[in-house]
C-alpha cells in the first residue's frame, strides 16, 4: 500500500513538473532576447494597420445617421401637434388614446432622436480617434508615437514617454483588439489585430509591456 502510495506520489509530482514547464514555455518562449537593445538610432515602427476607407465609411455613416436622426428631431419637435383624445371611451384602442403633440411626449421624442444619433456620430469619432494606425518608437528607444486615425481622413499623432504606456494584454493572446492605456487618457487605443508587428520583439520589450501605470510619477 505503501509503495502504491509512493509511485503515485511520484508519478503526480511528474505531472506537474511537466504541466509547470508547459506553462513556463507558452509564456515565456516570445520574452526571449531580453538583452536586445532598445536604445534604437532611428525612430522605428512597431505596429501598423493601414486601412483608411474602413474608418472614413464608418464615418459617413455616422454623419448620415446623425443626419436622419436630427431632422427626425426637428421634425417631431415642429410637427406633432397637441390634438387632445377622448381617454374614457373604452372603444377606443389604447394607443390611439396617446396624443404625442402633448409637450412631455413630443419633447421626449426630440430629445431622444437627437441623442440618438449624437450618440451614434461620438461613438464612431472615439472609436476613429483611439484607433491605432503606426505604432513608432522614438530615436532612443524612451518615447513612442500614436499615430491614430481622424474623423475626417487626416492622422492624428501624439508621443508620449514610454513609461506612460501599458499594453493590457500580450499580443500573443489577443485576438481583436489588444487595448493600450497611455496615463492621463480616459479611454484605451486600440491595437487592431487584423494589423501587422513589423518589430513583433522590439514591440514586446517597449510598447507591449504591462505596466502598473498608478505608481509612474
Amino acid at each position: 500500500m505503501n509503495r502504491l502510495f509512493y509511485c503515485s506520489s511520484i508519478r503526480n509530482k511528474n505531472l506537474f513538473n511537466v504541466l509547470q514547464h508547459n506553462i513556463k514555455s507558452k509564456y515565456c518562449n516570445n520574452a526571449v532576447n531580453l538583452d536586445a537593445n532598445t536604445n534604437v538610432a532611428k525612430d522605428v515602427i512597431l505596429f501598423k494597420y493601414d486601412n483608411p476607407k474602413f474608418y472614413q465609411m464608418l464615418n459617413v455613416f455616422a454623419l448620415c445617421q446623425f443626419g436622419f436622426w436630427t431632422y427626425l428631431s426637428h421634425f417631431a419637435f415642429t410637427t406633432l401637434k397637441d390634438a387632445p383624445v377622448n381617454k374614457s371611451d373604452e372603444n377606443v384602442a389604447w394607443w390611439r388614446k396617446i396624443n404625442l403633440g402633448e409637450n412631455k411626449y413630443r419633447n421626449t421624442l426630440t430629445i431622444l432622436s437627437f441623442l440618438i444619433g449624437y450618440g451614434i456620430l461620438g461613438m464612431s469619432w472615439a472609436y476613429t480617434l483611439r484607433s491605432i494606425r503606426y505604432l513608432v518608437l522614438r530615436k532612443g528607444g524612451n518615447q513612442v508615437t500614436l499615430v491614430t486615425y481622424a474623423p475626417f481622413g487626416k492622422n492624428r499623432m501624439m508621443t508620449v514617454d514610454l513609461k506612460y504606456v501599458s499594453a493590457q494584454e500580450a499580443r500573443q493572446f489577443a485576438k481583436v483588439q489588444l487595448p493600450i492605456k497611455v496615463k492621463g487618457k480616459s479611454l484605451f487605443y486600440m491595437l487592431d489585430m487584423r494589423g501587422q508587428f513589423l518589430n513583433p520583439k522590439l514591440y514586446d520589450q517597449t510598447a507591449g509591456l504591462k505596466r502598473n501605470l498608478e505608481k509612474v510619477l
